[in-house]
């Protein structure tokens, strides 16, 4: 998370018209004191039942944790682009994270 913190004016055109929301299984008040002691500019949501994790199909088969996928909504509330696997770890992605952001903030959207 700290690469969109580190991105954030950039990628996410420093809020204006963007939201980003971190959706997590873990307790909120442990997502609420890690996101603050990292300074972080970004929403967080605690999904503890997995029940936006089972919806969204992004759990590991054969695993009980949810993968890292990154999804940009557009104006109008639609899946807009789908990055799965979210692999922060590589500059490219985020690469492709701002060009998903700018054209759905332009509504050109591409396929999920």
């Amino acid at each position: 998370m700290e690469a969109y913190r580190d991105q954030y004016a950039t990628i996410f055109n420093n809020g204006k018209g963007v939201a980003v929301i971190g959706i997590s299984t873990d307790d909120d008040t442990v997502q609420f004191n890690w996101a603050r002691d990292a300074h972080l500019p970004v929403f967080f949501a605690s999904d503890p039942d997995a029940k936006v994790t089972k919806l969204y199909d992004v759990k590991y088969p054969a695993l009980n944790y949810a993968k890292r996928v990154l999804f940009v909504v557009g104006p109008d509330g639609r899946i807009a682009h789908v990055m799965d696997p979210f692999k922060e770890m590589v500059a490219d992605s985020y690469t492709e994270l701002g060009s998903a952001v700018a054209a759905a903030m332009k509504g050109n959207a591409a396929k999920p």
